[in-house]
């Protein structure tokens, strides 16, 4: 079970990341206030009963964390091309896709 102030955290951080980005497990939770803590974002994403925007979220290889073919992993892979992300092989291309959040959003929005 994930502590209510590290759901709060995780989910307004999650809420930041825009449409056709994505962030790794560690870049979330580093910028939560949670460093070090990937697994604890994976777990609480994988019991989460909230609308969150999960599939925004993979490995820091640009991998699906999902097994490929895997009914998530497709669910996963659909709603990121939807989004304009492009997916090749289980795998978003981190250089062209993941969220820098910009110095504004840094300092002012992430209080963590």
């Amino acid at each position: 079970m994930v502590n209510i102030q590290y759901k709060q955290r995780i989910e307004s951080t999650l809420s930041m990341v825009p449409v056709g980005a994505v962030v790794s497990y560690g870049q979330l939770a580093d910028l939560a206030g949670l460093p070090g803590k990937a697994r604890l974002i994976a777990k609480y994403l994988k019991s989460s009963e909230t609308q969150i925007n999960w599939h925004r979220v993979i490995r820091s290889d640009g991998k699906i964390a999902f097994p490929e073919n895997s009914e998530q992993a497709n669910d996963q892979r659909r709603r990121l091309l939807s989004e304009g992300v492009l997916v090749t092989n289980n795998r978003v291309r981190m250089a062209s896709f993941q969220w820098q959040p910009d110095m504004y959003t840094l300092l002012e929005k992430l209080r963590y």
